[in-house]
This record gives C-alpha cells, sequence and structure tokens, in this order.
C-alpha cells in the first residue's frame, strides 16, 4: 500500500476566512490532483476534504521496490534478500521527508502571499502519518513531538494481527494535534520522521547540516532530545555530528568548531575553501559593488562585510526565514550605521528580473544553480547576465565527475536531495561557454578543492567578465 500523511485544518468560529485557506498556505489547489517526481516514485497532493469548516489535505508517496533496489539504495551485499525485500515502499521514513520537502518547500519557509498573517501564525491542526517506523518505541514518539506542544498518539502496529502472541512490530501510526505554525509543523516532520527510523536512504554530507539548522530553526537547540535528533539526523557521521552541534549551540556562528592548538590542524573544509575561491575572484576583479544572489543564511555575506574593500553588498533570496537567520548572522539590527548602510538583504528570486540588482559590478552563484530546474535555467541566464548585467559574474557547482571519489555516494546520484542536476566539467564549461557567448561576457574556470588528476575538483568555478562595448 502507498505512504500516506495527512493534515487538517478547521477554520476557527469567527475567524474572516474559511478552512479552505489552508490551500493558500501549502501553495496546493484543493480542486486539483498533483503529482510530483521524487527519487525512484511519485508524489501525489490531494485533498480528500475542502469544506469551509474543515480542510484535509493528503501527500501519497508511491515508490517503486524493485527501482529501489537498481538504484543501489541500500548498502552491502547487492544479491541479499534484505536488497529488493524491505519496507522503504511502505514506511513513513526519510522518503517521505524528502517528498514532503520537494511537494510543500514554500510552505515550509513560512510565506504566503495571500494570507501572509495566517501563515505566521499558530493554527489547529491534526497531522496523521501512517506506518512510521519507529526505532524506539510509541515512548520515543512522546519525547520527540510532546515537548514541541503536540498531543501524541502512537498506535502500535501489530505483526501479524491474527497472531497477538507474537506482539507488535516496530512501526506506529501517529496522530499529532496541536496549535502550531504550519511552516513549524512540516519542518518538524521532515527532521524527525527519518530521525524516529535511525535510518536515511541518501548519502550525509556537510550540507545536511545546514538543512538540519534550517529546519529546525526555532524548536531544535531546546529540544530536550536535541543531541539524539542530531545524531540520527546526520546518520551518527561523528565529524558531521560535531559540527551541527556547534552550530546549534551558536546559532549566528559560522559553522567552525573551535580547534586544540595542540592537535593536528585538519584539512580545510570544501564549504570554506569555495568561499575563499570566491573572494580571491572578486578581489581579482576589484570588484567593491557586489550581488550574493540565492545567499541563503549569509555565511559568504558575513565574509564579504568582514572586507572593508567592499563598499554595496547586496544578499538576495527566495526564503524569508534564511534572509532572517543572515540577518541575525550579520548582527545589523546592533551594527553601527556605516556598517548598516553597506548591506542590503532582499527576498528575490534568481530567475526573475530584479532591477535592484542591475549594474553591480559582480554577482555571485555559490552552489546555486544546480537548485533550479533545468527547464528554468534559461530564466536565470536572462535575469542574471541578460538583464543584471553585472561586470563580472562568479559561479561555482559540483564537478559530478568527482563524485565518484566519494564511497558512500551511490553510482548516478547527487550529493544533495535538492539539487535538480549536477553538471560534469565537460557539461559545465559547454554552458558557461554558451552563456558567455549569448550574453556579452568572456569566461575562465577555475578549481576549488583537492584536484584529482583523473577527475579534477570537487567544486568547480567560472569566472565571466563583461566584454567591453
Amino acid at each position: 500500500m502507498p505512504v500516506l500523511i495527512t493534515l487538517s485544518y478547521s477554520a476557527p468560529e469567527g475567524a474572516d476566512h474559511d478552512s479552505t485557506a489552508f490551500g493558500f498556505l501549502l501553495f496546493k489547489h484543493p480542486a486539483k490532483l498533483q503529482s510530483f517526481d521524487v527519487t525512484v516514485g511519485q508524489a501525489h497532493v490531494f485533498y480528500p476534504e475542502a469544506t469551509p469548516e474543515r480542510t484535509t489535505v493528503a501527500l501519497m508517496l508511491e515508490l517503486d521496490p524493485v527501482e529501489l533496489a537498481r538504484s543501489r539504495r541500500f548498502t552491502g551485499d547487492a544479491f541479499a534478500l534484505a536488497h529488493y525485500v524491505n519496507d522503504r515502499p511502505y514506511a513513513s521514513s526519510s522518503m517521505m521527508a524528502v517528498a514532503l520537502g520537494k511537494v510543500f518547500r514554500t510552505a515550509m519557509t513560512g510565506r504566503s502571499d495571500s494570507y501572509p498573517e495566517l501563515a505566521a501564525g499558530t493554527i489547529p491542526l491534526v497531522v496523521t502519518v501512517a506506518a512510521v517506523p519507529a526505532r524506539g518505541g510509541a515512548e520515543l514518539v512522546r519525547e520527540l513531538f510532546e515537548p514541541l506542544g503536540w498531543s501524541v498518539t502512537a498506535d502500535p502496529i501489530p505483526l501479524d494481527p491474527e497472531r497477538a502472541d507474537w506482539g507488535d512490530s516496530r512501526f506506529v501510526d501517529l496522530r499529532l494535534e496541536g496549535s502550531i505554525r504550519l511552516a513549524d509543523a512540516l519542518n518538524q516532520l521532515y527532521v524527525l520522521l527519518p530521525v524516529l527510523d535511525d535510518a536515511k536512504h541518501y548519502w550525509v554530507s556537510d550540507d545536511e547540516v545546514g538543512k538540519l539548522v534550517r529546519a529546525g530553526e526555532g524548536w531544535l537547540a531546546d529540544h530536550p532530545q536535541k543531541d539524539l535528533i542530531t545524531r540520527r539526523y546526520l546518520r551518527h557521521e561523528k565529524r558531521i555530528v560535531a559540527d551541527a552541534a556547534a552550530r546549534l549551540a551558536n546559532p549566528d556562528a559560522d559553522g567552525t568548531v573551535e580547534e586544540d592548538e595542540n592537535q593536528p590542524r585538519a584539512a580545510p573544509r570544501l564549504v570554506d575553501q569555495r568561499a575563499d575561491a570566491v573572494m580571491r575572484a572578486l578581489h581579482d576583479v576589484r570588484a567593491h559593488r557586489v550581488a550574493d544572489l540565492g545567499c541563503g543564511e549569509g555565511a559568504l555575506l558575513a565574509r564579504l562585510l568582514a572586507d572593508s574593500a567592499f563598499t554595496e553588498i547586496v544578499g538576495t533570496d527566495v526564503s524569508s526565514r534564511s534572509l532572517t537567520i543572515a540577518e541575525r548572522r550579520l548582527d545589523l539590527r546592533r551594527a553601527p550605521d556605516r556598517v548598516r548602510e553597506r548591506v542590503r538583504l532582499l527576498q528575490s528570486s534568481v530567475t526573475y528580473q530584479d532591477d535592484r540588482i542591475a549594474g553591480m559590478d559582480a554577482a555571485v552563484l555559490m552552489e546555486v544553480i544546480e537548485h533550479i530546474d533545468l527547464d528554468r535555467l534559461p530564466a536565470a541566464e536572462r535575469a542574471v547576465w541578460g538583464l543584471a548585467q553585472p561586470e563580472a559574474v562568479v559561479v561555482t557547482t559540483p564537478n559530478a565527475d568527482y563524485n565518484a571519489l566519494y564511497p558512500a555516494l551511490p553510482a548516478g546520484h547527487l550529493r544533495h536531495t535538492d539539487h535538480r542536476f549536477e553538471f560534469t566539467r565537460d557539461e559545465f564549461q559547454g554552458w558557461a561557454s554558451r552563456v558567455a557567448g549569448e550574453y556579452g561576457y568572456s569566461v575562465e574556470f577555475r578549481t576549488v578543492g583537492e584536484v584529482d588528476e583523473r577527475l579534477g575538483s570537487p567544486t568547480q568555478l567560472a569566472l565571466f567578465l563583461r566584454e567591453a562595448r
């Protein structure tokens, strides 16, 4: 049977809206069945009920167990029976979390153009999740959700309804009731479903720390089970868990861990090498007015602000939550006027024209293009190179060739679940050369990170320079 999750909202008496406003918060029309491709399957969104009194949205996930086996999403002996016979198509685990993140991505940011106050406030919600794998049982389910304000019902599923003496399985049918912000509810489910399963179906990298910090904003840092959540979410990868713990302890920090000077110094992280390479490129072109497009939580903005060479800094992102975190990281509210005057944070999409970023010395798209659907990439090209027309553009993106050197990453898979694609070196150079020629730029290519003689560097960088006209 397909995996199913439902969310129900009943409008309070006297409200200036009926319950179908819920569809606006979710950015999914109640009258339409919508389907989305996810890895090895499809997610379907529909509304079992949509009346003025009560609206329920359902997310159904259909996975192909044969395709799961073919895609080598499970480690171990490929010929083992468990490789083909497992609970993944029937359990609300990390695959359901990925579907939630894709289908309700905008709702998870807390944005709603039609009902901004409703999206920002708490609303009465009922959530049901079928067949949740719970390593720790119903007791752990309550320990995870009750501190967040949910009333929890976790009914164990028997191993066999006809054989009571066999006892219960490790699965529960979950029901949550509470008054909570919709974005928080979705983010909590996104994090806690794979935590309950204590397993993820995809490779975990440094990027997962940022996902955990973003999804856990406002609730994870003070959660009594924070350590367990962090360990399980990051698949017990000690180095990455330590990084996450440091960021959760100090959300305004840049994610680095204080080093013991008596211990051997660790190799620079790729995320730091990437930012260093971008800064070098900006200095090479003598940029002073820089726009960081898709700035996220402001890691690069913090570097730019700390460098007096950059006199005007603009950070844009489609996520208002990320911009709020960036503002806090930069400490703009307490900064002196001369510092605040150098920085602007703007909610904007890289695929749309925005005259506020036109004519800058340089624009940066650091690990951004791979998050854009390929059929929307031309819109980003036109918005940045064609309309904004900065004097220079710096683009970094993963090198798909290098993925073969990551032993935990299955062949043919992307480094991050939100990546729409990853260019090989030839693909990236072909794409960048075409964009440069089409919009009047020259382009040079640089490596970022340790270079393998055969496969290149983990990150590839293109520096575009606008040609004189």
